[in-house]
């Protein structure tokens, strides 16, 4: 077995929920959530990670992106049907994300505001108005382990460092004693 400690006591879990949640409430009803309900299941999936032992300070919220209307248009035009999300909405969406892990104490990566800050084109962070694209992809990853670092700074190292390896029997250097 390879020595580790208890992966329970790192993990850090990371929520992003309300992309395709935000649907205008007379568009598809199956997808869509209201504002209220959406914060509401927010935090009771706290309350369930902290029933299973999850800590606050161990879950990350992530707000929806912002949605670039024309493109989103364009897409839903191709799958026959009128644009069925707005930017306002996903801000609201954006903003119960953030009220809510303020309400539970957890961090919070807030894409929808960080995206546009400054007036940014922030379409190049979305495929098709929607999704996220590889550069948007890339955006979440920077801005997330910015607040990863934070988590797991203090962590102790599980494994050696590569250099006190025994090349010849790497096993004796990862294998707990037997």
């Amino acid at each position: 077995m390879i020595k580790y400690a208890v992966i329970h006591a790192f993990l850090t879990l990371t929520m992003l929920n309300g992309v395709r949640r935000n649907k205008l409430s007379n568009e598809n009803n199956e997808q869509h959530v209201p504002v209220h309900e959406y914060s509401e299941n927010l935090k009771e999936m706290t309350r369930f990670l902290a029933s299973a032992g999850v800590t606050a300070d161990r879950v990350i919220f992530i707000t929806p992106p912002p949605l670039h209307e024309p493109s989103w248009e364009k897409e839903c035009i191709l799958k026959g049907c009128p644009l069925n999300r707005h930017n306002s909405v996903a801000g609201q969406y954006a903003q119960a994300c953030v009220e809510a892990a303020g309400q539970c104490g957890v961090d919070v990566l807030d894409l929808w505001t960080l995206m546009q800050k400054d007036g940014q084109d922030y379409t190049v962070y979305l495929s098709d108005g929607l999704h996220l694209s590889e550069k948007g992809n890339q955006f979440v990853a920077q801005h997330l382990w910015r607040l990863l670092e934070s988590h797991v700074a203090d962590l102790p190292f599980i494994l050696p460092y590569w250099g006190d390896v025994d090349a010849k029997s790497p096993e004796s250097s990862l294998l707990c004693d037997q």
